[in-house]
This record gives structure tokens, sequence and C-alpha cells, in this order.
């Protein structure tokens, strides 16, 4: 590491000669496998981006120049090369560095990413911005072909087309693989592209149709024809000067492209292709695999894991997916480029053709699910709870408003540990239980999860279930489809004086919370339709109620609890117990809910705390 350990930050990078540069990447690719092999995290990403990113910060004044990072999960390089060289073996731990740009960390992650699919928007912005306010700097954003698939990135291309005066550079990383193989047309198109058949015809255009007098011309079009020939039916129409493709590994293609790139106006498209996983052989084949591994030994590779001795609710979920499609025709599976991280693989292979992978295009999602409601088939759509955010607006206006048969799957609900806030499902009960006609579910253990997909598959309307993210309880799975009664909860454990009312991975700590101080403790099941039954029967013979509940306090299910206890004119002390008004960082998961007064030991504090400074009637022995 004789030259890496000489760079802290991007000018140190500028000094040195560009004969050294293919060194610098051996040794940064190195060091990159070395620290995730220690703590986990991205791998296939960011051994992809070595030579792209040291490209960038050699050719560009970082941070004047911004570079934006779409997603930024292949941000290790550039984090290494701008001063966190020495925090890297705290990324993605409790009070280390992310393993997203964040503005917070450093000046030059000039914006939080890790939704895909924003950078274009974003650079944009700045570019503008930097015009506005009469300023010679540069914005780059550096997108995958997965992220290509988002509407939005085309909104902002659209956008961006009409202003000839920025500095602003769009560079496609083309490495023909997002999290899940990439599908859809763009996808096809870049393939095209790519085919060394292909280039080799339009290299011909220049001999085949100019004639003698203007055979000058053929040389141009040679050099050129990538760029003029099949891109100007796409990038090019969107207003953008598109070059390439080049090898986003080499160096010597890199640099002087960017620099030539650097000193044009107007909206520049470069197209790289890169190769996942890079320069690790093991990860070369199987990109998949080292997207994002744990800890490994570099020099054996990822051995097969034993089986966990708990399912995972993915698992669980995938599991009744294929049983009710072998029980029910209709059913169709839906996911936003998310097949194995939402457990749809064995769905895929068992039903190929009611599965839909729509790209990375939530969106979209929501209403092709809408859509197929509309014809009788009963979409199943698979989604985390973070990426659900994005198509909020197709859930109310498109699935919701016309009252249409989709079941939501939502993944990752709660807290999710290393991947921190930008991936934390932390809102969806807030913000599903204010929509007219949903139903919403919590699942407090494995076979729970698999009765309420049940139930939400049934029900004639828009229904979603919340599951964490990680194995379960160890439940016993009882493979018969049986539903829930709707809207019904259960009393887990007779108590005094103190009900608690907790909601889906909650109720564990609760009921040990419970037993701690003699409480009665109810797994509430269902956020919507509340059990007002219950809530009014616990609050009648108890003399305060505590709401217990991975998700925000504000706006959540401990809110819909107090609401129906002001309807019904019952007043009774209540603590809300959730998670706080902030975003927390990434950690690891029971720590963070121990850190949020979320585990048993936490709850029965509270709740001691809360009734022993309040009223002498309530005060409960500890």
């Amino acid at each position: 590491m004789e030259l890496l350990k000489k760079i802290n930050q991007p000018s140190d990078l500028r000094r040195l000669p560009r004969s050294q540069l293919n060194a610098l990447a051996d040794e940064l690719r190195g060091f990159v496998i070395d620290s995730v092999s220690k703590t986990g995290g991205h791998l296939s990403s960011n051994l992809g981006t070595v030579e792209l990113t040291i490209a960038l910060h050699y050719v560009f004044n970082t941070p004047e120049d911004r570079i934006v990072w779409d997603v930024g999960h292949q941000t290790y390089p550039h984090k290494i090369l701008t001063g966190r060289r020495d925090q890297m073996h705290t990324l993605r731990q409790r009070d280390g560095i992310s393993g997203f740009p964040r503005r917070a960390e450093s000046e030059y992650d000039t914006f939080g990413t890790a939704h895909s699919s924003t950078s274009i928007s974003a650079a944009l912005g700045m570019a503008l911005a930097a015009r506005t306010k009469g300023e010679s700097r540069h914005a780059v954003a550096v997108i995958g072909d997965g992220a290509m698939t988002a509407g939005m990135v085309f909104e902002a291309m659209n956008n961006a087309g009409v202003y000839d005066d920025i500095n602003l550079l769009v560079i496609l990383n083309d490495n023909d693989m997002s999290i899940s193989p990439p599908v859809g047309a763009l996808n096809r198109y870049l393939a095209r592209l790519m085919s060394g058949k292909f280039y080799a015809a339009a290299k011909q255009v220049g001999k085949t149709v100019l004639p003698g007098p203007v055979l000058e011309l053929a040389k141009r079009f040679e050099e050129h024809a990538k760029g003029m020939v099949v891109p100007a039916t796409m990038f090019e129409e969107f207003g953008f000067n598109y070059i390439g493709p080049i090898d986003g590994h080499d160096l010597d293609s890199l640099i002087p492209t960017l620099q030539n790139l650097k000193n044009l106006k107007g909206p520049q498209f470069l197209h790289v292709v890169t190769k996942k996983g890079q320069g690790y052989k093991l990860a070369e084949a199987d990109p998949v695999l080292y997207h994002g591994p744990g800890k490994f030994n570099p020099a054996v590779g990822i051995k097969p894991a034993a089986l966990p001795a708990k399912m995972t609710y993915t698992q669980v979920f995938g599991d009744w997916l294929c049983d009710m499609a072998a029980h029910d025709k209709r059913l169709i599976g839906i996911t936003p480029a998310m097949r194995e991280g939402s457990g749809m693989v064995r769905f895929e292979q068992l039903f190929a053709d009611r599965y839909f992978d729509v790209g990375i295009a939530e969106q979209h999602a929501v209403t092709f699910a809408a859509g197929m409601a509309t014809e009788g088939l009963k979409p199943v759509l698979a989604i985390y709870s973070t990426f659900l955010q994005r198509g909020y607006d197709q859930l109310i206006h498109d699935v919701a408003l016309q009252n249409l048969d989709v079941t939501f799957a939502l993944d990752r609900a709660g807290l999710v540990g290393a991947d921190g806030a930008t991936h934390a499902g932390n809102y969806d009960m807030a913000f599903l239980r204010c929509i007219p006609n949903m139903v919403v579910m919590a699942a407090s253990d494995e076979n729970e999860c698999r009765q309420m997909l049940t139930t939400a598959y049934q029900y004639n309307g828009p229904a979603a279930v919340r599951y964490p993210r990680g194995a379960g309880t160890g439940a016993e799975i009882v493979s018969a489809l049986t539903a829930l009664p709707m809207g019904k909860g259960e009393v887990r454990r007779q108590g005094e004086r103190i009900a608690i009312l907790a909601f889906g991975t909650m109720v564990a700590p609760s009921l040990a919370a419970g037993e701690s101080l003699n409480a009665t403790v109810a797994n509430m099941r269902f956020v919507k339709p509340l059990d007002v039954d219950l809530v009014r029967q616990l609050a009648l013979t108890h003399d305060a109620i505590v709401t217990v509940e991975e998700g925000s306090i504000m706006g959540g299910a401990g809110s819909a609890v107090a609401e129906a206890l002001a309807a019904a004119g019952i007043v009774r002390p209540v603590l809300h117990l959730g998670l706080p008004d902030r975003f927390i960082d990434h950690g690891d998961v029971a720590q963070l809910l121990a850190d949020c007064g979320l585990d048993a030991g936490g709850i029965a504090a509270a709740i001691l705390q809360r009734f022993r400074a309040g009223d002498t009637r309530l005060a409960v022995s500890g």
C-alpha cells in the first residue's frame, strides 16, 4: 500500500504521475477486499468502480466539482480516497461510517443516496445552482444500468436536455447487473449497443454509404460510429452529447475522455463498461453472492452458510407465495428488481409465467399491480417497506381509491441494522393506516406472518403485511393456508393494572416485560382495522395503557389506540413506546432497539419510570 497510504485527500491523488495510477488501482482494490472481508458490506459493486473513482478524482477538482453517486453502494473506493481510509474498519457499524454517501460525513459526499435513480436530478440541480450563482464548477452523476430503468431518470434527462450552457456530466456505469439481473427494454438496448457485430456494422457505415467525393467524412464516421449511429436514437434525443462506450477499467481511456468532456459545455453523457467484482476472481464469477457479503476470508471466499435454526421472514414469504400460487392460479408475483432480497427465486422457477420483475420502478410496480387487479387477477407485490415510500401516490390514487385487490408484502419493516436510516422501514404503519380501504397487519412470529399473508390475500381490497428483516422467533409454521379473523387481536398474557398493547415484533419483548411487571399483554395483530373492542375492554379493566411498536411513534399504531380511546370517551393514562422522531443510524439491530428502549428491559423500565413518578394508584412494583 505504498501509494495508497500517501492519499489522504484527492489533491494528493492529483499530484501523482499518470504512470502510477494503475498501481494505485491495484492497491485500492486490495484494500477494498480486505476491508469488506472484515466488516461485511457491498463488495462486487465497489470492485467495479475502482478505476472510475480514481479517474474522476484525478480529473475533476473535487470537492469543488460535485460527484453524485447513484445508490451509493459503490462508493467505498471514493470514501478511501477522500480521507476515510483509516475509518473503513468501522464501516456500517454503530458510530462508524456509513455504507452510503452522507453529507454530514464528508464534504466529498455531495448528496446523500441509497435509494436508486436520484443522481441525475440532484446533479442537474447542482449544475443549475452553479449557473445561477455565477460559479464555474462541474456536476457529475454516476448511475448504473439497473438504476437507469426508473422513470425519475428520464424525467431528469428530459429536463436537463434543454440547457446547453451547464456543466453536467452523466456517467452510465454499465455492468449489466443490478442486485437482481437487469430487465426491460433499456437493458436489451444497451446489450445490443454493446454487441461486437453491431459495432462492426456501425463502423462500416462510412465505407459503405459515402461516395468518393466525401470519403474524408468516412474517417469521422468510423471514429465516432458508436456515438453517432446508435445512441442518437435515445440519449442524444434527450439533448445529451453521447460518448462511448469505453472500458471503465482502462485508465488510459478514462482519463483523457473525462478531460475532454470537462472542457465541453452542455449536458454530456459518457457510457462506460465495467465488471462487477473486477480483480477478485470469486466475485467476478458470482457477483450476486458477493454483492453484500458478511465477514469472510478473502483467500478462501464465502463458504456456504449452515442452515439457520430459525427461518427468516423472507423465507416464510417465499414459501407462502409458492403455496398460495399452487392453490390459486390467479396469483401474480411482482417485484421491483428485488427477486433475491424478497425471497422470490423459487417462485420464479415454479411459476415463471406469473412472475414479473418490473425493474427499479416502484411507482410503476404499484400501478402495474393495480392494472392486473382490474382484470380479476390477484397481484402480490413484494416490496421493502422503505421502497414502498417511493410509490405512495400510486398506492393512494391507483390502488386504494379504487379499492383494488392488491396484496403488499412489506419486507424489512422496522430497523434494518447495517444499511441504516435510508433502508429502515420505520414509517409504513403511520403512512398506511391513514389511507381508506387499507388493511395493515404486523406479524409477531413466522407462523402469524404466514397467516397474515393469507388474510391479506383473501381480503377483497388493498392489504399490507409488515415483517422484519432476518429470522423470527422460531415459531412452528403450520402449512395450512389459514386466515386470521379480520381486525381481531388476542390477549397473550393476563395481568393486572397495566395493559401492554404490542404490535408485531414488539410482542416478544413486551411479554418478557409483562412477566416482570405482572402486566396484561395483548398481541394486537392489526394496525388497521384496529381491534377497538379489545382496546376498550383493556382500557376499562386496567388503570393504564402502554402501546409498543417498532415503528414511528408519531402517527403510528399507538396513535391509533389513543384515537380509539378518545372516540370512545375513555380517559386513561397512555404511554407510547416506539421509534423516536429522528432518523436512526446504522448498527446492530438488537443494540439499536435497546437504545430506543424497545427491548424487554427498556419496556419495563419505561413503564416503571412513568407510573412510579405519576399517580400513586398506578404505581407498579419492580
